[in-house]
C-alpha cells in the first residue's frame, strides 16, 4: 500500500515529473532510466524495483496523465453536457500526446490494469453527467450504454481509423444514444 505523503508517494512524484520534464526536454524515445533517476534523484535500481522497466514506468505515467483533472462542466442539460464532454473526450484523445499516452498505457500492461483504469476514468466523468441530469428528471442511459455507443466508437476511431474523425462525429454518437429508441 502506497501512503499518501509517504516515501513511495514522493518517489513515484519525483519520477513522473522527471519523465514528462525529459520527455518534453529530449523526446520520449530519447529517454533512459539512469537519466529519469538521476533527473528524480533516486537510483536506477528503485525504478527498476518498483517499475520493472522503462515500458512500465512509461505505462503508469501515461494512465496518470489520461487521469481527468476535473469533473465534467455543467450545461445546464444532458444533451449538452455528454455532448462537451464527449467532444472534449475527443480532442484530449485524439491530440498526439493522447494517442502516446494512450500507446502507453497499454503497452506497458500486458493484464490490461491500465486499460481497466483508464476505461474507469470515462465512466466516471460519465457517470457524474448522467447522475446530474437524473437529479434534474431527465432520462438518461446507463453508464455502460455511454460507453458502448459513444466511447468505444470514439476509440476504434481514435486508434484505427483517424481520419476524417471531428467534433461532428461525437455528436452524432451522442444524438443517437439520446434518441428515444437509443439507435
Amino acid at each position: 500500500m502506497v501512503r499518501p505523503g509517504g516515501r513511495s508517494a514522493r518517489v513515484q512524484a519525483s519520477v513522473h515529473a522527471a519523465v514528462r520534464e525529459l520527455a518534453s526536454e529530449v523526446g520520449r524515445d530519447a529517454l533512459t532510466v539512469p537519466m529519469i533517476a538521476q533527473r528524480a534523484g533516486v537510483t536506477p535500481s528503485t525504478i527498476y524495483r518498483r517499475w520493472g522497466d522503462l515500458q512500465e514506468l512509461l505505462s503508469d505515467v501515461a494512465v496518470e496523465r489520461l487521469r481527468p483533472d476535473t469533473a465534467p462542466k455543467d450545461h445546464g442539460a444532458l444533451r449538452p453536457d455528454l455532448t462537451a464532454w464527449a467532444e472534449q473526450f475527443l480532442d484530449e484523445m485524439s491530440s498526439p500526446a493522447g494517442r502516446t499516452y494512450i500507446r502507453d498505457a497499454l503497452l506497458g500492461d500486458p493484464d490490461g490494469g491500465n486499460a481497466g483504469q483508464c476505461s474507469a476514468y470515462a465512466a466516471e466523468q460519465i457517470d457524474v453527467v448522467l447522475t446530474r441530469a437524473r437529479a434534474r428528471g431527465e432520462r438518461t442511459p446507463d453508464v455502460e450504454t455511454v460507453v458502448d455507443r459513444v466511447v468505444a466508437p470514439l476509440m476504434y476511431r481514435i486508434l484505427f481509423r483517424p481520419d476524417g474523425l471531428d467534433a461532428a462525429y461525437a455528436r452524432r454518437l451522442v444524438t443517437r444514444v439520446l434518441a428515444p429508441t437509443g439507435r
